[in-house]
């Protein structure tokens, strides 16, 4: 018995579907792979993408700590400036008042005791200005001379 010639055998047919389902498959695969690759790919970018964030917002932070402690030194360092200077305004009238104290009596009536009074006054007033920064050094001792020698 022959067959006709009409149409493909059945094993023909069957390895005909072998092959496109074989074939199918693997394309199937080969497209679920990129796809895997491609959503891992996209991870790692977003991953990365976190990682970056987080670092800048630490160092943000981090910055935002040097700041703070920063301004809270430069407020210790006036504080201690303030405080040595309030002492050696307080050292220079021990030493004015200890001045005033161990100077001879004059035999001089009323006018001399106010001279001093005034010089002492004067000198408080220029400590003043130096103070506020609008005396220098320089200017400080040549007043200070001045008013030291009677002038």
């Amino acid at each position: 018995m022959r067959r006709g010639r009409g149409g493909p055998g059945i094993v023909r047919l069957a390895a005909g579907t072998a092959v496109m389902a074989g074939t199918a498959g693997a394309v199937h695969h080969h497209q679920e792979q990129r796809y895997a690759n491609k959503a891992a790919s996209q991870q790692a970018e977003v991953d990365q993408s976190n990682a970056a964030y987080e670092a800048q917002a630490q160092a943000a932070a981090t910055q935002a700590q040097l700041e703070q402690m920063q301004a809270q030194m430069a407020a210790q360092q006036a504080q201690f400036a303030a405080q040595q200077q309030l002492a050696a305004q307080q050292a220079q009238l021990a030493a004015q008042q200890a001045a005033v104290q161990q100077a001879p009596p004059m035999a001089a009536a009323a006018p001399a005791p106010a001279a001093g009074s005034d010089r002492i006054a004067k000198l408080q007033q220029l400590a003043e200005l130096k103070q506020a920064g609008i005396l220098n050094d320089a200017e400080f001792e040549a007043e200070k001379a001045k008013i030291l020698a009677g002038g």
